[in-house]
């Protein structure tokens, strides 16, 4: 059982470039795979999304919820969750 969205596998696919110079996945079972590989978090709000990186060691302090959002490693999701892919 896929323990990523579809939502969310369709949504890397279309927004992959963001985080890769070319695409490291074509179809939603490579995408599946890659986060998996990758070990891809979706977490449920922005503030989330700065705990994850806090607890990573990464200084996100000085970042606005708006440039967390802009990191190329944070996809948002259209139901509002965000996708974490550490490249």
């Amino acid at each position: 059982m896929s323990s990523y969205s579809e939502e969310c596998l369709k949504t890397f696919l279309k927004d992959q470039e963001k985080l890769f110079d070319e695409p490291v996945a074509e179809t939603l079972e490579e995408a599946e795979a890659f986060l998996e590989d990758c070990m891809a978090v979706v977490v449920d709000s922005i503030e989330e999304v700065r705990e994850y990186f806090e607890e990573e060691g990464v200084d996100v302090d000085h970042m606005s919820q708006d440039e967390l959002e802009d990191a190329s490693e944070v996809f948002k999701l259209p139901d509002g969750t965000y996708l974490i892919v550490e490249g």
